[in-house]
């Protein structure tokens, strides 16, 4: 089964997480399919902390793809602040 899941990356005490389509059988931060987007829960200043690629993640879906209960709170809240299109 494929699944959309965070994927660890930063250096140690800060995390950053790349947000990536994977085969569930692969490690945390092994192979992925594709990577559709980041989250930096300790960002900054200018630096954005999340950023989602919404219509990837719903072609994903679309196909079947499952997403971990972190990574549907990140796309609910990345739906959140997309503005709406006309």
């Amino acid at each position: 089964m494929v699944k959309i899941r965070l994927a660890r990356g930063g250096a140690k005490a800060r995390p950053f997480y790349h947000i990536i389509v994977a085969d569930e059988r692969s490690p945390r931060d092994g192979r992925s399919i594709e990577r559709v987007g980041f989250y930096n829960p300790i960002a900054t200043g200018q630096e954005r902390p999340l950023e989602v690629k919404l219509e990837r993640v719903d072609h994903w879906v679309g196909k079947g793809a499952q997403m971990t209960e972190k990574v549907r709170s990140l796309v609910k809240q990345a739906r959140k602040s997309q503005p709406a299109a006309a």
